[in-house]
Parts: C-alpha cells; sequence; structure tokens
C-alpha cells in the first residue's frame, strides 16, 4: 500500500529548556519537516525496528527474541506503519504495527510474550480482565499493538498510522486474513518521578523535600496512551523483570530535580470501541 506524506508544519523536535527554570514556547526548538508514512521494508528496517523495539521493551528487552519479533513484524508488510524522514532506504523514526496472538500462539517469541504478559497482569488487580482473556487455552485472537518512536518525535505523526492501521485491517478482512481481533492490548511505557539519590546524598536542608515512589503521580512517554485509557476495559502499569538500581534512575533526570522510574503499561480495549478510541485519540492530538 502506498503511503502519503505529510507535512506537520512547524513542530518541536527537541523539547523545551529548563535548565534555568524557563519553559516558555520561546525556549522550544521549532523545525519544519515533512514526515513520510511508509508499510514496513523488510529489506531496509530490521535493524531499526529492532532499536526502537528494544527501546519499547526497555529493562526486559533482554527477555525476548527481539530478532525474531523484528522478523514477525515484517513478515506482515501490508500491516502497520513505519515513519522516516529522508525517503523509504533509510531507518524509521517511528512504527506502529499490530499482531494476532492467536494467530502467532505458536511461535516461540509470541509464546514468551504471553507467558510474560499473563503475569504482569496477574500482579496487578486493575489488568484482571487481561489476566483472564491471556489464560485462555487457546488465547483469544488479541490483536498486539506494538509502537515506538524517538524520544524526540512529535505525538502529531501517531494519529496517521491508527487510522492507516484501521483501513488496513478492513482491507485485510475484505482478503479473508486472520485480523478479525476481540480486543486490542496496547503495550506501552510509562513513569514516575522519584527522589533523586544524588540529592538524598548531598543532604541539602534548604532545598524542600518532593515526594515520589509507589504513590507519586504516574506519567505517559506517550500522551496518545492517555486517551486510550480512556476508552479502556481494564489497564494499568507493571514492574519490569529486570530492575536498574538508583543510579540509573538519576541517569534519567532532563532538567528537573526528580529521577524518574520507568514501568511497562497495558492497555486493553473492546474490539468493538477501538474504532472510537482511535477517533478520539485524532480529535486530542489534533
Amino acid at each position: 500500500m502506498g503511503k502519503r506524506k505529510q507535512d506537520l508544519g512547524d513542530v518541536a523536535m527537541g523539547g523545551t529548556n529548563e535548565a534555568d527554570g524557563d519553559s516558555s514556547d520561546e525556549d522550544t526548538d521549532m523545525v519544519n519537516v515533512d514526515f513520510e508514512w511508509f508499510d514496513p521494508q523488510p529489506a531496509v528496517d530490521f535493524h531499526g525496528l529492532k532499536n526502537l523495539l528494544r527501546q519499547l521493551f526497555d529493562n526486559d528487552a533482554q527477555i525476548f527474541d527481539i530478532s525474531a519479533l523484528t522478523d514477525l513484524i515484517l513478515s506482515q508488510p501490508t500491516l502497520g506503519s513505519t515513519v522516516k524522514v529522508d525517503g523509504n532506504e533509510t531507518d524509521p523514526y517511528a512504527f506502529l504495527t499490530v499482531l494476532n496472538l492467536q494467530e502467532h500462539k505458536d511461535k516461540p517469541v509470541i509464546q514468551d510474550l504471553i507467558k510474560y504478559l499473563c503475569g504482569k497482569a496477574a500482579a496487578n488487580p486493575s489488568l484482571s480482565a487481561l489476566n483472564d482473556l491471556l489464560s485462555q487455552d487457546p488465547v483469544p485472537p488479541i490483536g498486539l499493538i506494538l509502537t515506538e518512536r524517538l524520544i524526540n518525535m512529535p505525538p502529531q505523526v501517531i494519529p496517521p498510522m491508527y487510522n492507516m492501521l484501521l483501513e488496513e485491517i478492513s482491507w485485510a478482512l475484505e482478503d479473508k486474513e486472520p485480523y478479525t481481533f476481540t480486543h486490542y492490548l496496547v503495550l506501552s511505557k510509562s513513569y514516575k518521578e522519584i527522589q533523586s539519590k544524588l540529592d538524598l546524598e548531598e543532604s541539602r536542608p534548604q532545598k524542600k523535600s518532593k515526594k515520589g515512589g509507589d504513590s507519586a503521580q504516574r506519567f505517559f512517554f506517550h500522551p496518545e496512551d492517555e486517551i486510550l485509557e480512556r476508552h479502556a476495559l481494564c489497564s494499568g502499569e507493571y514492574a519490569y523483570t529486570h530492575k536498574q538500581d538508583d543510579g540509573h534512575s538519576d541517569s534519567k533526570r532532563a532538567f528537573q530535580e526528580l529521577g524518574i522510574r520507568t514501568a511497562g503499561s497495558l492497555t486493553l480495549v473492546d474490539g468493538a470501541k477501538f474504532e472510537t478510541a482511535v477517533k478520539a485519540l485524532t480529535e486530542f492530538m489534533s
């Protein structure tokens, strides 16, 4: 399927400069970029997609055969999208795809994923509906949505990919392909701000203590996840199996006093409500 170039106009590519406590619009670097949407290209996208998948799974990427997962994504090149800037032969800056967990249930990497997700859902009461689904044998036809982008990519590149996905699923169903999903499961990432280990070691009494930890507010790396959660059957975060020490949280500090602790995020949307969720996402991010 040929996909179209879209001009998003002036977009922020570098974030705001808050080093001096000033986050005004005047300090935002604005550039005009022509983004292009492409079908996944098996010949050129393997390494770019593999790196984005590692970023998506964060601490737990080492648990999975990321190469096999990348190959599986590239085996369905008419479903899903990549976003590029300098033509089709370059590495993707973002991607979005969906995998049928039931159709691919016999593949080792999907078996590992189902086992992993089932365990994470079982550990969070708010994800009990997902745990019930993943515990079935065979697992229902759940569409696992995987999407990631470079950290400074504007979120406006995401709605076109979701809308293209709806079109592609519709065309695939006309061709009797196995893309009738009872539910969609979005795997993503969230984070909480935590007290900096460095600040505690410095023990500066004049600095006000800032709270962080399990009770801290949850933030999303992908702002569209907040909209999808509003239409979800269930949603919640989970702790990574491979944990990092406190110093790793400090390494994620960027123009702020608090460190960042990342976590996985799961959002389960009923198949009948997915199109409505995508419409809301599109309206919000436009």
